[in-house]
């Protein structure tokens, strides 16, 4: 059952991916490029609904918080995404609007696939070697977060659930009131 959930979930995911236009990498080089915007608004909104409902549910004792976890940060984790960024930028598609491209048949998101599976395989090959190299050493202590504990269970308290629930609503207003299209976009930043 849980496996037909994944499909169904993920297959709605991929179908709003594509509806925003995450699934075209032209439309996400020109969110990078601050020309398109309309990609950006989507997702800030995304974020500031899920931010408001999910913190909503848990001040309200709906959601439990037994299954949130801070995940662990270390020079790996920053030297990864530093990498998914710069592939993002150069490809036009992260992990997860890749394969919302290649399920509308999208060549490009084909191999965007199987580049990445090709890096995680080559990651899995190399761990026994830089597994107790420097990229994993622990930075700010390991756990991360908005408070000093670095417990998750500190972020859903009161102040913090109001301050994630008021931050959401922030979200929500920038995406509402940010243009969707600039005239200048980066050309403007880089003075041409």
């Amino acid at each position: 059952m849980e496996i037909m959930l994944s499909i169904v979930l993920g297959t709605l995911f991929g179908y709003a991916l594509q509806r925003i236009g995450a699934a075209d990498p032209d439309k996400i080089i020109g969110m990078l490029r601050l020309s398109d915007l309309h990609l950006m608004k989507a997702i800030l909104a995304g974020i500031g609904i899920s931010s408001v409902l999910l913190f909503t549910g848990v001040l309200s004792g709906l959601l439990e918080t037994v299954h949130f976890d801070v995940k662990a940060m270390y020079w790996g984790v920053i030297i990864g995404g530093l990498l998914l960024g710069i592939g993002w930028a150069i490809a036009g598609y992260c992990p997860g609007t890749g394969v919302a491209a290649a399920g509308c048949g999208r060549l490009d998101g084909l191999y965007f696939i199987i580049g990445g599976l090709v890096g995680a395989g080559l990651c899995t090959l190399i761990y026994a070697y830089i597994q107790d190299s420097w990229l994993f050493h622990k930075v700010l202590g390991g756990n991360t977060a908005l408070v000093a504990t670095g417990k998750a269970s500190a972020l859903m308290q009161a102040d913090w659930g109001l301050a994630a629930v008021w931050l959401g609503l922030v979200m929500l207003l920038f995406a509402r009131l940010l243009p969707t299209r600039t005239d200048k976009g980066l050309n403007a930043v880089q003075g041409r």
